[in-house]
């Protein structure tokens, strides 16, 4: 489903030394599968998620979902992919301020054009326990109750791939797990890919497979956060 191939992405501030955010990665996600990834702040998840979303271009590397090169689409092709293809989780900041609950989840299927978008999204806001809440606007909603809608949104298209960057960050340990436990539940039911990225150890637990970025580099996770070596590089 996704395969990343010794991915790289550099950035350089100023004059001073480049910041290796992303530096040689390379993992295999099969279809179906709950991947984390953990790391703190900075540590480049979110510049991962963006290389495979699509949203910048990588120095060197590929990146294929469903054996498809994301750098070799066109820009429309692109666009294509990130509204059916791809569902992303990200901060509930990202809401429309002022629309109704079932507006703000209803957007990537108003984009198109569907007729009866709202109608069609109320069954996936009911299973993620704002069926009470569908007219209620961003800032009447609880972070928690925003973070679903942002998880009704992503899978709004029914996507094979799921990216969630940092979904709980501003949820407390309940939270965390009620949303987690949701998402995890409604991809397994779909036979959605997600890859998850995230600072909270706490994330970890729920999915099948965990890794750590660190400085860049993809790492077996460890609870303890004990020293790791690298791991070997998969055949390209």
């Amino acid at each position: 489903m996704l395969e990343l191939r010794d991915l790289r992405k550099h950035y350089r501030v100023g004059g001073g030394e480049p910041i290796h955010a992303v530096d040689g990665v390379s993992l295999t996600i099969a279809a179906g599968e709950f991947v984390a990834l953990y790391g703190p702040s900075g540590s480049g998840k979110t510049t991962l998620l963006e290389l495979i979303a699509g949203i910048c271009k990588p120095d060197s590397g590929t990146v294929l979902v469903e054996g498809r090169d994301v750098f070799a689409m066109s820009s429309s092709e692109q666009d294509e992919y990130r509204l059916r293809q791809l569902g992303i989780i990200g901060h509930p900041q990202n809401l429309i301020a002022g629309a109704r609950a079932i507006e703000n989840a209803s957007l990537k299927l108003l984009l198109t054009s569907r007729r009866t978008a709202k109608r069609d999204i109320e069954p996936l806001l009911e299973r993620l326990g704002l069926g009470e809440r569908l007219s209620h606007r961003t800032e009447q909603l609880s972070m928690g109750e925003r973070q679903r809608v942002m998880i009704a949104r992503a899978l709004a298209l029914d996507p094979p791939l799921v990216l969630a960057d940092e979904p709980t960050g501003s949820l407390d340990s309940h939270r965390t797990s009620e949303v987690l436990d949701l998402l995890a539940e409604i991809c397994a039911e779909r036979g959605a890919t997600v890859l998850l990225a995230t600072h909270d150890s706490q994330a970890m637990v729920f999915a099948q497979r965990a890794y750590e970025l660190h400085d860049g580099c993809l790492r077996e996770y460890k609870p303890d956060h004990t020293l790791i070596e690298p791991l070997p590089q998969e055949p390209v």
